[in-house]
């Protein structure tokens, strides 16, 4: 059985790996929010990444540590430096074995979206230039690893810091939300993101790839599409302009990945946004 050692394991990517990897791999839920244990682990600093790998000896370490806030990356260039690509470079240093990193659609500026791996990157954004740097690094260092692209993931209702669950909190408190409508991306499940890095994992697939949910739609398409599967009020929901946000970090606006190659190459097929939700739905009515 594969040692997998988990960085930022208390996000919400990592709780869904959590639930999916647990039963085929021996996991070591690494966190810097875990203090004074040998699960600790601050990615940003070098005796912290030697120290966990030593210990543990994983077979395995996928990479879900991030500094995600995007305009948080633009606030603080050297903050994101650290956590989104010297980490990586800590972990490189230390381990020689797979490496799975995730990375973003943000690695695209977004004029001529969805995506393949093969179109060229241009990142408008910190966090876009910070996480392509760490997949160039990555490939030009290391010779087992993958990388996997993805976008606007969110968790289940346990997770407070998912799109999903503030949209339904919202909603259930008849708490009227503006939503962008000019950003498009295809929204993905942790979960079923969570299920592909489980077959990566266990198939031990090198190389980079895109991994999104079926469905390219809006930000505020994709919060009506959550009213209707949950049976909340639409009405609700008021579609903006990303103009009208002021947001400080530019966003790729005509976005979203394309996953030809994991079909063709892996005959994996992700599931709809649709079918998704769904799946979460029934899970919260039980």
């Amino acid at each position: 059985m594969k040692t997998v050692l988990i960085t930022g394991s208390n996000g919400q990517l990592g709780e869904a790996c959590k639930l999916n990897l647990r039963s085929k791999f021996n996991l070591i839920l690494a966190d810097r929010k875990i203090l004074n244990k040998p699960t600790f682990i601050d990615i940003t600093k070098k005796d912290s990444v030697k120290n966990a790998i030593d210990y543990h000896q994983p077979d395995v370490v996928l990479n879900l540590a991030a500094y995600t806030d995007v305009d948080g990356c633009e606030r603080s260039i050297e903050t994101s430096q650290r956590t989104n690509l010297n980490g990586l470079k800590n972990i490189c240093k230390y381990f020689n074995g797979h490496i799975i990193q995730i990375s973003t659609d943000y690695v695209f500026d977004g004029m001529s979206g969805p995506y393949h791996e093969e179109d060229r990157t241009n990142p408008l954004s910190v966090y876009g230039k910070h996480k392509l740097a760490a997949e160039e690094f990555l490939k030009n260092n290391s010779s087992n690893s993958t990388v996997i692209r993805t976008n606007v993931l969110y968790g289940d209702l346990k997770s407070s810091a998912s799109f999903l669950y503030w949209i339904v909190n919202s909603l259930s408190n008849s708490k009227k939300i503006n939503i962008v409508n000019d950003q498009w991306n295809n929204p993905t499940s942790t979960q079923s993101l969570a299920n592909f890095i489980s077959y990566i994992v266990e198939n031990g697939v090198f190389g980079l790839y895109h991994y999104a949910d079926k469905g390219i739609m809006s930000r505020y398409d994709f919060a009506l599409l959550i009213a209707k599967t949950f049976d909340l009020d639409q009405q609700l929901i008021n579609p903006i302009t990303s103009s009208e946000l002021n947001q400080l970090a530019p966003r790729p606006m005509k976005s979203g990945l394309l996953t030809k190659l994991i079909e063709q190459q892996l005959e994996i097929e992700p599931p709809s946004v649709e079918s998704c939700l769904e799946n979460i739905r029934k899970k919260f009515m039980q």
